[in-house]
C-alpha cells in the first residue's frame, strides 16, 4: 500500500514518547569537562583588561580567550564580521569574551564569578531609530548592513493619480524561539585526530563551514553529528556555529571532551531572536478598493553582527506586498546594526514581520474606504497569470482564492461578523467580540538563486541486505522528516515504508543536502531523493531486467551491482529549472519556484474592564501542495498557529541597555496548551509539478497569518487598531482611553 498521503507511524515517536531518546545533555563523554562562557556586561566597549582572581584554583580549569584561536577569529556565514571570542572590543551585552571548562559543572559556573572585565564604554545604538540616527556608527558609515530595492511601474505617478492614499506604520518586536531543549554541543578529538562535534542543531554543514577557517581544519578531520534535537524553529540554524566553536577550542586545549549546555536564561539572553522591524505602507487605491500603488519601506534590526540578516531581510521584502497584484510597487528594505545580540533565523524568516504589516494595513484601508476587508482582498488577490512586484508571473499552484474562500466558509466569517457587530452594539455586554482574517503566501526553498548556490546533493543507498537507506544532512527536530522523506522514497520505489530507513545526519556519512530551513526539506530535498531513487530503480532494472520488490530480490540485485559486496549508492544534485530566472542584483524575476497560500480566521473576545484578550476559535486553510503525512502537516499547522498567536498577543520581550530582561518562561509569556483555542485545520492540496508527489513546504507558512488575523479581530471587536505587536491589554486600554478623551 502506498505510504504517501497516509499517517504511517512516526519513526522518532516511540523513543521520544518512552523517554529512550537521548539528547545532548543525556550523553556521557568519559573524562569530559563542562564548559561555560564569560560574557560582556556592556553593550559597546573596549576591553581594557581581564582579571582572573588569584584566590580561585585556576589550575583545575581550562581557560580560553581569543588568543587561543588557531585560525581566523570570525564566525562566517555571509560576512566575516562576528568574532568567535571578543578580540578586544565588544558590540553587545552577552558577547563571548572567554571560556572556562572544569570537570564539575557547578565549579565551572563558580569560576565565572572570579573573572572581572574592565571596559572603556563606547556610545551605543540600541534600537532601529538610534541606529538610523547614527547614535553610534557600528557598520560602514550609516549602520545599514544590507539594502534591497524592488521596483514595478511608476509608483509616484500612480500615487498622485490615486483616488485615495492610505498610510500606516507597523512595528514588530523580537520573538524568542522557545524550543523545549536549550542549546547544547559537545566536542572531542577521536583517536584518528578527527575533531567531532555532537549537538542539538539544524544544519551540520553550516558548522563545518564555520569551523574550517577558525580551527584550520579540513572536512576530513572535522566531523559534525546531530544529536536528538528538542525543537529549534530556526534558533539552532546558525547559532550552533558559535557554541560548537567554543566547545571545540576548549576540547582541543584540554585534550579532553568538553560539553557546553546553556541554561534557559543564558540561552534566551545570548542566542538569536526574530528580527524586530518597522514597516511603513503608503498605498494608493481606487474608490472601489482596487490597488494602484504600493510604496513600502522595511527596516529590520539585525543586531550587532550581520549573521543571517541578509536572507531574512530578502524574504521579508519579497513578501511585503502580501498575496495581491498591484501594477505599481516600490519596496525598499534595510537591515541596520544595533548594540544588541545578533538576530537570526526564526520560523517564517522575515515574512511574518512584513506580512503582519501588509495584512493589518487592509484594516486601515477598510476604514478609509468604508469597504469591508474581505471584499478588498477579493478585488486584489493573486491568481494564475498574476504578475508580482518582481515581475514573476504565477503559472501554477496558485491557491490564494481557494484558501480564502474555504477559510471564510468554514469559519462562518460573514455570519459571525454580523452577529458580533450586534453583540457589540449592546453596551451592557461585558466583552467585545471580534473576528478577523489574514491571507498570506510563502515561498518554499531558498530565494532566487539560493538553491543553485547551495548545490545540494542527496543519496539513496541499496544495502547488501536489500534495504534502502536515505542519506541527507537534513535534521529531525520535531517536524518529521525521518518519516516523510522515507515515505517519498518508499513510494517512488514502490516499496513498503518499513523497508526504507533514514541515516542520522553525520557529515562523514551523508552528503551536503543543504540546511534544514526555508520550508525546503520536503519539497527540494524530497524531490532530489525521488530523483536518486529513480536512478537506483533504473540501475537495478538494467542489471536484472526487472524491479524486485522483495528484500531477497533486492539483496541479490545489490550483490550484482556492488563491486565490493557493500552498499550501492545513487546520488542526485540540484539542477536549476530552465524556465526559472532571477536576477540577484535587480531583484527581478522568479523569486521562488512556487508559493504556498494560507488564510487564517481568528475569533476572540476583549474584556471591557481588564482589556484581556481571549481567543475563542481559530480556523485556517493552508495549501501544502500534497500532504505527504497528513497528521504531521496538521501538527505543523497547529503548532505554527499557536506560535503565531503568541507573537500577536502575548510575547513581549523587554530589553534594557541591549539585553533581554525577562529571559525566563515565568515572565516571557508564551502560549501553553491552556491558551490554545479550538482549531479547525483545513488542508488544501494544489499540487506543484516540481514537488515530490506535488508537495510544497508547510513548516513556516502557518506562522505568517495568526498575528495579523488576531490584531484584525481586536480591531473588529473594539474599533481600535493596535499596529505594534504584541497586542497587549495595556495597549488596547491606552488606545481606548485616548479615544474616549478625543470623544
Amino acid at each position: 500500500m502506498p505510504s504517501v498521503g497516509r499517517n504511517v507511524p512516526r519513526r522518532e515517536g516511540p523513543d521520544k514518547l518512552t523517554g529512550r531518546a537521548r539528547y545532548i545533555d543525556d550523553l556521557d563523554f568519559p573524562g569530559g569537562l563542562f564548559g561555560v562562557t564569560c560574557r560582556s556586561s556592556v553593550p559597546h566597549g573596549v576591553i581594557r583588561k581581564i582579571y582572573f582572581d588569584p584566590a580561585f584554583p585556576w589550575a583545575e580549569c581550562v581557560v580560553v580567550t581569543a588568543a587561543d584561536i588557531p585560525g581566523d577569529n570570525q564566525v562566517v556565514l555571509f560576512e566575516a564580521d562576528q568574532p568567535l571570542l571578543a578580540p578586544g572590543i565588544v558590540r553587545h551585552r552577552m558577547e563571548p569574551i572567554a571560556l572556562v571548562a572544569h570537570p564539575l559543572r557547578e565549579k565551572a559556573y563558580e569560576a565565572l564569578n572570579h573573572i572581572r572585565v574592565e571596559y572603556e564604554e563606547l556610545p551605543s545604538a540600541l534600537s532601529i531609530e538610534e541606529s538610523l540616527a547614527r547614535k553610534a556608527v557600528l557598520y560602514g558609515t550609516d549602520n545599514v548592513m544590507r539594502r534591497y530595492e524592488i521596483r514595478r511601474g511608476d509608483v509616484d505617478a500612480a500615487l498622485a493619480s490615486a483616488d485615495v492614499v492610505v498610510e500606516g506604520v507597523y512595528r514588530v518586536p523580537h520573538q524568542e524561539q522557545a524550543y523545549i531543549e536549550n542549546n547544547g554541543v559537545a566536542a572531542y578529538e577521536d583517536e584518528n585526530g578527527v575533531l567531532t562535534i555532537v549537538g542539538s542543531l539544524q544544519c551540520p554543514y553550516f558548522i563545518v563551514k564555520a569551523l574550517k577557517p577558525i580551527l584550520k581544519r579540513t572536512e576530513e578531520n572535522l566531523r559534525v553529528i546531530q544529536a536528538v534535537t528538542g525543537g529549534a524553529f530556526g534558533g539552532k540554524e546558525e547559532y550552533p556555529d558559535m557554541i560548537a566553536g567554543h566547545a571545540a577550542l576548549l576540547a582541543l586545549k584540554a585534550k579532553r571532551p568538553v560539553k557546553i549546555i546553556y541554561d534557559r536564561t543564558e540561552d534566551m539572553m545570548s542566542t538569536t531572536k526574530r528580527h524586530p522591524a518597522v514597516v511603513r505602507h503608503r498605498t494608493g487605491l481606487t474608490r472601489d478598493g482596487k490597488l494602484v500603488a504600493q510604496d513600502i519601506d522595511v527596516v529590520m534590526d539585525a543586531g550587532a553582527y550581520v549573521t543571517i540578516s541578509p536572507v531574512v531581510l530578502s524574504r521579508g521584502v519579497l513578501h511585503a506586498t502580501g498575496p495581491y497584484e498591484c501594477p505599481n510597487a516600490r519596496l525598499t528594505a534595510r537591515a541596520v546594526a544595533t548594540n544588541t545580540p545578533p538576530n537570526g533565523a526564526f520560523r517564517g524568516f522575515g515574512a511574518p514581520q512584513t506580512l503582519f504589516a501588509a495584512e493589518l494595513h487592509w484594516e486601515r484601508i477598510s476604514r478609509a474606504l468604508g469597504i469591508d476587508p474581505l471584499t478588498l482582498r477579493r478585488r486584489n488577490i493573486l491568481k494564475k497569470g498574476s504578475v508580482m512586484a518582481t515581475g514573476q508571473v504565477l503559472r501554477e499552484s496558485v491557491s490564494a482564492e481557494t484558501v480564502l474562500e474555504r477559510a471564510v466558509r468554514k469559519s462562518g466569517y460573514l455570519r459571525k461578523r454580523q452577529a458580533f457587530d450586534a453583540w457589540n452594539r449592546e453596551a451592557a455586554r461585558p466583552t467585545w467580540k471580534g473576528i478577523g482574517l489574514a491571507l498570506v503566501h510563502h515561498g518554499p526553498g531558498f530565494t532566487g538563486n539560493g538553491e543553485v548556490v547551495l548545490a545540494s546533493r542527496v543519496a539513496v543507498t541499496l544495502t547488501p541486505s536489500g534495504d534502502v537507506r536515505v542519506e541527507v544532512a537534513n535534521t529531525e527536530m520535531g517536524q518529521g522528516p525521518t518519516t516523510t522523506l522515507a515515505q517519498i522514497v518508499a513510494d517512488t520505489l514502490d516499496l513498503p515504508f518499513e523497508r526504507v530507513r533514514v541515516q542520522n545526519p553525520d557529515t562523514h556519512r551523508v552528503p551536503n543536502s543543504g540546511p534544514t530551513v526555508a520550508s525546503r526539506t520536503c519539497m527540494v530535498v524530497g524531490g532530489l531523493l525521488a530523483a536518486a531513487a529513480r536512478k537506483l530503480q533504473a540501475a537495478v532494472q538494467a542489471e536484472t531486467g526487472r524491479w524486485p520488490k522483495t528484500k531477497a530480490g533486492l539483496a541479490a540485485a545489490a550483490r550484482r551491482l556492488s563491486q565490493d559486496g557493500g552498499d550501492v549508492r545513487f546520488t542526485a544534485d540540484f539542477q536549476k529549472p530552465a524556465d526559472i530566472h532571477f536576477d540577484d542584483q535587480t531583484y527581478q524575476g522568479d523569486a521562488y519556484g512556487t508559493y504556498g497560500f494560507a488564510c487564517a480566521v481568528t475569533e476572540l473576545e476583549v474584556d471591557k474592564t481588564t482589556f484581556e484578550v481571549k481567543v475563542r476559535r481559530f480556523t485556517t486553510s493552508v495549501d501544502v501542495g500534497k500532504a505527504i503525512h497528513p497528521l504531521i502537516v496538521e501538527g505543523q499547522i497547529m503548532g505554527g498557529a499557536l506560535q503565531g498567536l503568541g507573537y500577536g498577543l502575548l510575547e513581549n520581550p523587554v530589553y534594557d541597555r541591549g539585553a533581554m530582561l525577562n529571559a525566563q518562561f515565568t515572565n516571557y509569556i508564551i502560549p501553553t496548551a491552556a491558551d490554545a483555542p479550538p482549531m479547525e485545520v483545513d488542508i488544501v492540496e494544489d499540487p506543484y509539478s516540481r514537488g515530490p508527489f506535488g508537495a510544497k513546504g508547510v513548516g513556516e507558512i502557518p506562522l505568517n497569518s495568526p498575528a495579523p488575523s488576531a490584531a484584525a479581530a481586536v480591531h473588529h471587536a473594539t474599533g481600535l487598531l493596535v499596529s505594534d505587536l504584541p497586542v497587549l491589554p495595556e495597549k488596547i486600554e491606552k488606545a481606548h482611553h485616548e479615544r474616549e478623551q478625543r470623544a
